[in-house]
């Protein structure tokens, strides 16, 4: 993210949201984003996942700037290099765990075999091995959790945003799911986690700070 700015509404009764941020995450890194309520993360962490455009500035993903797609192109990056674990989850009522993990393969037109050992082996490696078949009415806020982070890695995405991914979790549910998370870096992939909680920021490797939409600290 290159000078990143979000306005919402027009003047006199707009609201900057993001104010010329400078933000980048490298393969093989975790950075964790944090700041007080109301200071941008959020923003952050849409726009850098193509959920929502900046009002200036540019932003890359995969060394393809955003902003020379359509929105077609846009939703393709989205299915393809990124991975979203949401506050409120997302999953899919009416499917269980292997479908929810499968369903993003199969949208974007993998053959439901082979989507469905991908999201298979996903599940296992969360720890979900025996609850491939359960609704996610049927699962703990952990075990949806794990599901989320399964669905968000299938298809070897390279970037994974966590937006306050253990804000509704115990202590020890939490810090399960923030190992993997931290688990998820490889040489290939990124994560970037919005969270308020040190305990959370200190698994990072360097932690990214804004105050009032601005990047106010970056660094370890």
């Amino acid at each position: 993210m290159n000078a990143v700015s979000r306005t919402f509404g027009t003047s006199p009764n707009s609201t900057t949201a993001l104010k010329g941020a400078n933000f980048s995450v490298t393969a093989g890194e975790m950075v964790a984003i944090m700041g007080p309520s109301g200071s941008g993360k959020s923003t952050l962490l849409t726009i850098a996942g193509g959920l929502d455009s900046p009002t200036s500035g540019t932003v890359e993903v995969n060394g393809i700037d955003m902003a020379g797609l359509s929105p077609t192109g846009v939703a393709e990056i989205r299915r393809k290099h990124i991975g979203f674990v949401f506050q409120g989850l997302n999953l899919l009522s009416g499917l269980n765990a292997l479908e929810n993990v499968s369903a993003p393969l199969e949208l974007d037109g993998v053959p439901a075999k082979r989507a469905r050992s991908e999201a298979k082996e996903r599940l296992v490696e969360v720890g979900l091995a025996d609850r491939l078949r359960a609704f996610p009415d049927d699962l703990s806020g952990g075990e949806q959790q794990r599901v989320a982070i399964a669905r968000a890695l299938v298809g070897d995405r390279r970037l994974l945003l966590a937006d306050e991914p253990t804000g509704a979790l115990d202590s020890t549910t939490g810090e399960n799911i923030m190992r993997l998370i931290r688990d998820a870096c490889s040489p290939s992939r990124c994560v970037v986690v919005v969270t308020h909680n040190e305990a959370v920021a200190s698994l990072a490797d360097r932690t990214v700070r804004l105050r009032d939409g601005a990047v106010e600290v970056s660094g370890s």
